[in-house]
């Protein structure tokens, strides 16, 4: 029988078939149809598991193994937490503003030359009614800057703040999905300045779909010689830079941090500096960085989990096992707020840094394999057979379990204003979720925060800014757009050098805009309308009285035909009139009127 089925192939190709077949491993329906088939399309079949077998860490014999035994446990009920105690793990809370935030920010400005930045960028905008990458969304309307845009001129602008010879390297983690898309918005717009050996892709693969308990391999309902797959999750991200080895070659260059983070999260630049000034104090192996949750918010918390047996690790777990496990540990009202009004953990929004050292030394005995879990949907409560396929999972943030008690792993927590807006949701879901008293996670309130945060940290400076009267309700959704402030990276890369440019003497009013592009202080301004100020690499300038008012910009609803990218927001910028300085020659500039 397997010579017939081998029939035409080579000998490494026959041993697939014959391995796999074998009753331990549990894939001979896999080829069920060999008998009968051409050469060309046995071929197909094994030369997809060939390549299957090297993306997968100890290859595919590894998959099936893991998946027999995690498949067991979930038959089982076992319960991953079984026997562990959480508390509040180490870390700090801070303030934005307060001399501990200041004191955090100086630390980590020095430590910005020692990092690289991993962006996890495999997602769609079909949530979002938008069909494109995410990261090739504006985050704001006002100037158009893209999500990808928006943090390469971060990186950017902290290399020219650095100087010297300083390069910080950016790598972006691609799906299948969105891996070509990434490539053509980067190479369309001349990698946003990036020069391209400062930039690494990897493509993300996907992992064979489970029928049953025993690990079968699905095949593709139209195609018998094809296995179907799955994602596999965003911890591949760890898989793919040990693959590449950028980990061990980051180290030979002496970074020390590698700062993870999401495609769709604008804020996060902000708080870079605090991020990495809190890992640097603390010593820490693993930063996770976190934001106030509400109990029973569905976002995973951070927890030192405790076994009885005296081992501990600090992690994410989700907001759907964190009640029972608080219950079930000597917290009998579950996951409730402290005085606080929050829960004590915690909130988990995936934006991560590790200490490279140590990341390079667990990469290097895992082989860059990563904690995996199943979540079969079953049938019946036999637990025998699923309703459809599933697949091996992994999170990134679940990488602290490879590494000992002994680890130091902890959190920063900052105000979600700050670090923190989620855009995931289309305008029907957003406005559910708002009349529901929740965060809406949507573009037009995503870019809502965009302008807030630069509003808040200019007023925290001494800026006197006009609140809006009450929100703006687009497509259903409350959408606060007070003045629309947007700060590019040029401007400031930290809260402490936006202080030192911004004074009492600026007043805007809440229908106004402001662009600011490049060096500029400001002494005395007063806005009411639209003001554009851009000033190129070099050029100083000194904003000393300057009084501005004209019809200004505002957000109107929609017309027909308009693009998607200003379909799921519900309106767009109907720009009137705006004054606009532009300084194009290095050196100092004053303007005084």
């Amino acid at each position: 029988m397997a010579a017939d089925l081998t029939a035409g192939l080579s000998p490494e190709q026959a041993q697939w078939v014959t391995k796999l077949s074998s009753e331990e491993y549990g894939q001979a329906h896999l080829f069920a149809s060999f008998a009968n088939a051409s050469v060309e399309d046995k071929k197909r079949l094994v030369d997809q598991l060939a390549t299957l077998d090297t993306q997968y860490p100890g290859g595919l014999i590894a998959y099936i193994r893991r998946a027999q035994d995690l498949l067991e446990a979930s038959r089982l009920g076992t319960n991953p937490y079984d026997g562990f105690t959480p508390e509040v793990p180490q870390g700090e809370r801070l303030s934005v503003g307060t001399p501990e935030f200041f004191d955090a920010e100086r630390v980590g400005l020095e430590q910005v030359r020692h990092a690289a930045f991993v962006l996890v960028a495999g997602g769609l905008g079909e949530r979002l009614g938008y069909n494109g990458i995410k990261v090739a969304l504006p985050s704001e309307t006002t100037t158009g800057t893209t999500f990808m845009q928006l943090y390469v001129e971060h990186i950017l602008a902290f290399q020219r703040q650095l100087g010297g010879d300083v390069v910080l390297p950016l790598a972006i983690m691609t799906s299948g999905d969105t891996h070509e898309l990434t490539v053509k918005l980067l190479a369309d717009n001349n990698n946003f300045g990036m020069p391209a050996h400062q930039i690494t892709i990897m493509k993300q693969e996907k992992v064979p779909s489970l029928l049953n308990n025993k690990g079968a391999f699905a095949l593709k309902s139209d195609d018998p010689f094809t296995v179907d797959t799955k994602p596999h999750g965003h911890g591949d991200v760890h898989t793919l830079l040990h693959q590449h080895g950028l980990v061990s070659k980051w180290r030979g260059e002496g970074r020390k941090w590698i700062l993870f983070f999401q495609d769709t999260n604008g804020l996060i630049y902000k708080a870079v500096p605090a991020i990495l000034g809190v890992s640097a104090k603390n010593n820490f192996d693993i930063n996770s960085v976190t934001v106030p949750r509400k109990a029973g918010e569905a976002a995973g918390a951070i927890c030192k989990l405790t076994h009885r047996d005296g081992h501990s690790l600090t992690i994410n777990v989700e907001y759907n096992q964190l009640d029972p496990l608080l219950r079930s540990s000597g917290f009998p009202e579950g996951d409730r707020p402290d005085a606080s009004g929050y829960s004590p953990f915690p909130g988990n929004i995936n934006v991560l840094v590790f200490a490279i050292d140590t990341y390079d030394d667990t990469l290097t005995r895992t082989g860059g394999s990563i904690p995996e879990f199943v979540n079969p949907k079953y049938k019946d409560a036999t637990k025998t057979e699923f309703k459809t396929p599933t697949r091996l999972e992994c999170m990134m943030q679940d990488f602290p379990k490879l590494l000992p008690s002994s680890a130091r792993v902890g959190f920063v927590q900052f105000d979600r204003w700050f670090c923190f807006s989620a855009v995931k949701n289309n305008l029907t879901d957003a406005a559910t979720k708002a009349k529901s008293g929740l965060p809406a996670e949507c573009a037009s309130t995503g870019e809502a925060d965009m302008y807030a945060v630069n509003t808040r940290l200019m007023k925290l400076a001494g800026a006197q800014i006009e609140d809006p009267a009450s929100p703006t309700v687009f497509a259903d959704i409350p959408v606060d757009l007070g003045a629309r402030v947007v700060l590019k990276p040029s401007f400031a890369t930290s809260v402490t050098e936006l202080n030192n440019k911004v004074s009492s003497g600026v007043r805007i009013s809440a229908r106004s805009t402001l662009i600011v592009d490049g060096d500029v202080s400001f002494e005395s301004l007063t806005l009411d309308g639209a003001l554009v100020i851009k000033a190129v690499h070099g050029a100083k300038v000194t904003v000393k009285s300057l009084n501005v008012q004209n019809a200004g910009w505002q957000f109107v609803p929609l017309e027909s035909n308009v693009p998607e990218y200003l379909k799921i927001r519900g309106y767009s910028l109907q720009k009137n009139d705006a004054r606009v300085l532009e300084f194009n020659q290095p050196g100092e500039h004053v303007v005084s009127e």
